[in-house]
């Protein structure tokens, strides 16, 4: 299908598809140790990329700094580190990797990015302007240099009615100003009388999402079952939607999220001090809750150019990812791996990381796992 102004519409219906991708259950890369080299230990995990040897980047916020594992997950170098001068983080939030392995590495406050060779030198800094105080809420950086970055619009209107504005945008190679792509509507917040010093939205509100990798702007409102795809030139050239169940919340999805809450806080110890009152506002009979969950949690544009749109779960179940193909064709499910937080997809692998529950530890390990086409199996690379 093909609107008025040329942009052409895909639908799917996935959800009656059987078309899986079968995902490695063990990891063909794994690093992360709690509990001995501190060049191995990952606390605050803020992003990561495979680079073209097979090699893989890793920002981690509390250190500061990015490091590089080989292939077979041996330490090679890190780069970065706390400070102001060139090369170095205030306060490190996020990395961008470019086809060709230079690492654009976002930091605040104001946000600005260094860039850095795929050896580890400096190569300049990169500052955004108009500035953005806080950190973009996601994006990418685009084959031809261009940034892809989202704001939201702070404002007063915190009445859990109003929602936000976020803004996306690109920027130059220099960082300045170059299109206002969109404008959707956000997240929505607000104060209840119990505990008036803390902010939170409805329950199940959804938010925007957006993601850039090669040529390719995938974004999603989050609410609606579509992905608008936009190509290096900012034209919005192609809207995937597929088919959804229904999405109205119920009391059952209320309560099962509270009690799921609960046993988390319990399991990782937090139900103590000032701690435990925010909580009591959190699952409060007065907090808002949303009529209908979401349709998409997060957006992500693959490697190889196709598209993944994580789905929004209803409490105690397991909504994995939906993957379309670059013209918008339904591609697969892949096989969920339980307690992953994926932050890069390629053609044939996930790259993400896992909580290290090990006596209720901090620790994050990261792990890169194979994936296969539909009725392939994934590669079995497992390092010794």
């Amino acid at each position: 299908m093909v609107d008025s102004a040329g942009v052409v519409i895909v639908t799917s219906d996935p959800l009656n598809s059987d078309r899986r991708c079968k995902v490695g259950e063990e990891p063909f890369f794994a690093v992360g140790d709690a509990f001995g080299d501190a060049r191995y230990e990952f606390y605050t995990l803020r992003g990561m990329a495979r680079l073209s040897d097979g090699s893989v980047a890793i920002v981690d916020k509390r250190n500061q700094d990015v490091r590089i594992f080989s292939a077979t997950g041996e330490f090679v170098r890190s780069m970065g580190g706390r400070g102001d001068g060139p090369g170095e983080f205030r306060n490190l939030w996020f990395m961008w990797a470019l086809s060709g392995d230079t690492l654009w590495v976002g930091d605040y406050r104001p946000q600005r990015f260094q860039v850095f060779s795929p050896d580890g030198e400096f190569i300049r800094l990169v500052t955004l302007d108009p500035l953005y105080l806080n950190p973009s809420h996601g994006g990418g950086v685009l084959s031809n240099g261009y940034s892809i970055n989202q704001r939201d619009d702070d404002g007063d209107r915190d009445d859990f009615r109003t929602p936000r504005e976020y803004v996306i945008e690109a920027h130059r190679p220099d960082g300045a100003l170059s299109s206002h792509l969109m404008t959707l509507p956000g997240r929505r917040f607000g104060y209840m009388d119990e505990a008036p010093n803390l902010r939170l939205g409805p329950m199940f509100d959804g938010e925007p999402s957006v993601d850039a990798e090669g040529t390719t702007i995938a974004v999603t409102t989050g609410r609606d079952p579509e992905v608008r795809v936009l190509d290096e030139q900012f034209r919005l050239h192609r809207i995937i939607r597929w088919l959804d169940e229904d999405r109205d919340v119920t009391r059952a999805d209320v309560r099962a999220w509270r009690e799921e809450y609960v046993r988390q806080q319990r399991d990782w110890g937090s139900f103590e001090g000032t701690r435990r009152s925010q909580d009591a506002v959190r699952l409060s009979d007065e907090r808002p809750v949303a009529d209908r969950f979401p349709a998409a949690s997060s957006v992500r544009v693959g490697r190889d150019g196709r598209i993944w749109v994580r789905r929004y779960p209803r409490p105690r179940e397991t909504t994995g990812w939906l993957a379309f193909e670059p013209d918008g064709g339904f591609f697969c499910h892949p096989d969920p791996v339980p307690g992953l937080q994926v932050y890069e997809i390629g053609a044939d692998y996930i790259l993400g990381s896992r909580r290290d529950e090990l006596e209720h530890r901090v620790g994050r390990h990261v792990q890169n796992h194979s994936a296969g086409s539909p009725g392939a199996e994934p590669r079995r690379r497992l390092t010794s």
